[in-house]
């Protein structure tokens, strides 16, 4: 069965720094893109990047660019997302998701439980 589990969230002032973890069972991470995600309050699921299975590429949302960056670990099954001068804006809850088309996150075949991250100003 496969599971994501996030893990790494917390409460943190606005300017600081928080780096998610995303471990994958039961999938070859290797072979897969793996989409972070959040969602604030009132809001809609939006995507906020995606690194490429293939060959490691990655992509982000604009509001995270330069600020943000994610990475993988196949070894430990793992994926990263390292969250630097973080703003209030950036609260929400966290998940991470598996593509395993690998249409760059097009698609989201199956989601962790999500992690919580609040950014006090």
């Amino acid at each position: 069965q496969v599971q994501l589990v996030e893990s790494g969230g917390g409460l943190v002032q606005s300017g600081e720094s928080l780096r998610l973890s995303c471990v994958v069972s039961a999938l070859t991470l290797d072979y897969f893109d793996i989409g972070w995600y959040r969602q604030a309050p009132g809001n809609e699921r939006e995507q906020v990047s995606c690194i490429s299975g293939a060959d490691g590429t990655t992509s982000y949302a604009d509001f995270v660019k330069g600020r943000f960056t994610t990475s993988r670990d196949n070894t430990k099954k793992t994926v990263y997302l390292q969250m630097n001068s973080l703003q209030p804006e950036d609260t929400g809850v966290y998940y991470c998701a598996v593509d395993t088309g690998n249409y760059k996150c097009s698609y989201q075949d199956y989601w962790g439980q999500g992690t919580q991250v609040t950014v006090s100003s």
